[in-house]
């Protein structure tokens, strides 16, 4: 039989060195997998960020071409109206600046 003297040593020794490797193993891939959590949450952030800028892109398209849109309904409305004064005899006057 082994006497507990001799087994308690061997025991705290193999505990260390498993510890030891462990962590020594353990370590880089822990690290790796933090780096790797770090960067998903960043280019989720990111993203983000890149809907919101691609919203405002698209909204300031629309608002640009609903302006273009209500120029040229505002000069056919004037066209419109000066072919009615015509018919009517009337003066023509323009409706706004000459540009």
């Amino acid at each position: 039989m082994l006497d507990w003297d001799v087994i308690a040593p061997m025991i705290v020794a193999v505990v260390l060195i498993v510890t030891a490797g462990g962590v020594a193993v353990l370590r880089p891939i822990a690290k790796r997998l933090s780096e790797l959590v770090e960067l998903y949450a960043r280019d989720k952030r990111s993203g983000i960020a890149n809907e919101v800028q691609q919203m405002r892109d698209l909204l300031e398209t629309t608002n640009a071409r609903l302006q273009l849109l209500e120029d040229r309904q505002d000069f056919t409305e004037r066209l419109i109206g000066s072919g009615e004064r015509r018919e009517q005899g009337g003066p023509e006057r323009p409706s706004g600046p000459a540009g």
